[in-house]
C-alpha cells in the first residue's frame, strides 16, 4: 500500500466531511502512471462535492475477497488508517457489492461508498435543470433497488433524499422494493414527456436553423474553459470533474460571421457503468443531433491516450445503442487543449508528436482562432454559392440573405439594382426560395 500523505496523522472527532480515498488497484505496479492518475481523478471526485481529503493511498488487489474486496491485513491497517485521521466516510475507487459494503462498513465503523455511488451523489450536487434532477434521481433509485439487503449502518434512513452519504437505508426491503419500483416508473415517464419536449425545442430550432457544436471530452480536459473562450458565457468552469452536468447552450458566432449553437455537455468517465451512461442517455443527447463533434482533450494528462480511448469508447457504445449513427467519426474534430500545460507535463510522447498548428489553449486562446476557422471550414463543407439580383424595393431579402448567408461579393448598378454572390447551405436556398419564391 502506498500513502501519498504526510505520515502523522492526528486524532480528531469524526466528521462526515473528512474522507478517505483509496483505491484497490490490480492492474501492475502501484507506482505506475496509471494508478496514480486514477487515484488523482478519484481524489478530484471526491473533492467535486467539496470533501476534505485527509488521505488518499493505493492498495495492490491481487486477489478480490468475495466478503471485503481487501485481504484482511489490508482492511485491518485501513481501519487504524480510518480511526487515527478522524474520516467520517471511506470512498473505496472500484465497484463494491453490498455485503463488501456493509463488511467494510462494519469492520471500519464508519460510511463506505463505492465508485458509482461517489458519482451519483457528484450528478446530484451538478443536476440543474427538471431533466438533470429526474436522471439523478432514476440512476439513484435502480442503484438502490440493485442493493437492497440488510446493510449494518450507524446513522440513520435520511426519509425525503437519495444521497448516499446520509444512510444507506431500512431493513423492510420488500416494501422499499414496491416503493421505489412504483417511483422509476413514474421517474421514466416523466422523462419521456421531458425529451418530447426537447424533440419540440429542437424542431424548433431545426427551423432556424443553425448549426449545433457539441463539446465532448474527458472530466476536466477544459470543455467549460473553451465553452466560456469561445462565448464569453459564464459555464462553471472549475478545476473540478463533472462542473458541467445538464448541457450548457450558447449561440456562437464564426470568423464568417455564421452563427452556430455550442453546447457543453457532462464529462466522461473511466469505469463509467453502463446503467449510469442509460440513465444520463438525454444528457448525451445534444451529441448525437450535433452538427459537429468537438471532442476536448487534456494532452498534458500522463494518461491522456487511455483518456481518448474512453471517449471514443463511450461514443461507440452510444452508437451500438443506436443512439448515434455510423457517420459520427466524420462530424468528429479533435481538440488537443492544455498545451500551455506541456513544458511541465511528462507526457514526452505528446510533447515530440503535437504539430505547432494542433496546439490549442482554452485558458490562454491559443490556437482558439484556428479550432473557429476550422468549424467554419467543416460546417460550410456542402455549401453552394448562389447569386440574386435584388431591386431596390427587395430589401426584406437582403436582410434575409445577410442574416442567414455569407454574402461574399456585392455590386450595385446605377439602377440600385444589387447582385450579391451569397454562400449558404442547400436548406437554407430552399428555405429562402420558400419563403420570397424563386
Amino acid at each position: 500500500m502506498e500513502n501519498q500523505t504526510d505520515s502523522a496523522l492526528l486524532e480528531e472527532e469524526k466528521d462526515p466531511q473528512n474522507v478517505l480515498v483509496i483505491l484497490p488497484w490490480g492492474h501492475g505496479p502501484v507506482a505506475s502512471s496509471r494508478a496514480q492518475a486514477r487515484l488523482e481523478e478519484a481524489a478530484g471526485l471526491a473533492e467535486a462535492i467539496n470533501l476534505n481529503i485527509v488521505w488518499k493511498g493505493i492498495f495492490p488487489l491481487r486477489a478480490p475477497r468475495p466478503a471485503t474486496l481487501m485481504g484482511k491485513g489490508q482492511v485491518e491497517e485501513l481501519r487504524e488508517i480510518t480511526h487515527a485521521s478522524g474520516a467520517g466516510l471511506v470512498v473505496v475507487d472500484h465497484a463494491l457489492t453490498p455485503i463488501q459494503q456493509r463488511n467494510l462498513e462494519k469492520a471500519l465503523n464508519v460510511k463506505v461508498i463505492d465508485r458509482t455511488g461517489l458519482i451519483l451523489d457528484i450528478f446530484g450536487a451538478r443536476a440543474a435543470t427538471k431533466e438533470g434532477v429526474l436522471q439523478v434521481e432514476l440512476a439513484h433509485l435502480e442503484y438502490q433497488r440493485s442493493r437492497l439487503v440488510r446493510l449494518w449502518t450507524h446513522l440513520e434512513r435520511q426519509r425525503g433524499g437519495f444521497g448516499f452519504l446520509g444512510g444507506p437505508g431500512e431493513t423492510q426491503m420488500e416494501a422499499d422494493r414496491r416503493m421505489i419500483g412504483t417511483r422509476i416508473i413514474k421517474i421514466k415517464k416523466e422523462l419521456e414527456q421531458v425529451r418530447r419536449t426537447r424533440g419540440l425545442h429542437r424542431q424548433s430550432r431545426e427551423r432556424v436553423p443553425f448549426p449545433v457544436v457539441a463539446l465532448v471530452g474527458y472530466t476536466n480536459a477544459g470543455k467549460s474553459t473553451l465553452f466560456n473562450r469561445l462565448t464569453g458565457a459564464d459555464v462553471k468552469a472549475k478545476d473540478q470533474l463533472f462542473a458541467t452536468l445538464d448541457p450548457s447552450m450558447r449561440a456562437l458566432e464564426l470568423p464568417s460571421g455564421r452563427k452556430v449553437i455550442l453546447s457543453d455537455t457532462v464529462g466522461f468517465i473511466s469505469d463509467l457503468p453502463t446503467e449510469l451512461v442509460e440513465a444520463f442517455r438525454a444528457t448525451l443527447e445534444e451529441v448525437a443531433f450535433a452538427d459537429v463533434i468537438l471532442h476536448v482533450r487534456d494532452v498534458s494528462a500522463p494518461d491522456t491516450q487511455a483518456q481518448k480511448k474512453d471517449v471514443i469508447g463511450v461514443l461507440e457504445k452510444l452508437e451500438e445503442d443506436e443512439f448515434l449513427d455510423k457517420n459520427w467519426p466524420h462530424r468528429l474534430i479533435e481538440v488537443k487543449n492544455k498545451c500551455d500545460l506541456l513544458p511541465e507535463s511528462e507526457n514526452q510522447e505528446e510533447k515530440e508528436t503535437l504539430e505547432e498548428d494542433e496546439r490549442i489553449s482554452a485558458l490562454t486562446g491559443q490556437g482558439c482562432d484556428r479550432l473557429l476557422a476550422k468549424l467554419d471550414a467543416v460546417l460550410t463543407a456542402d455549401f453552394v454559392e448562389e447569386k440574386f439580383i435584388l431591386k431596390p424595393e427587395e430589401g426584406a431579402k437582403w436582410a434575409w440573405l445577410n442574416e442567414n448567408g455569407e454574402i461574399l461579393e456585392k455590386e450595385m448598378s446605377d439602377e440600385g439594382i444589387s447582385t450579391l454572390f451569397v454562400k449558404l447551405s442547400p436548406p437554407l436556398l430552399e428555405k429562402f426560395h420558400s419563403k420570397f419564391g424563386k
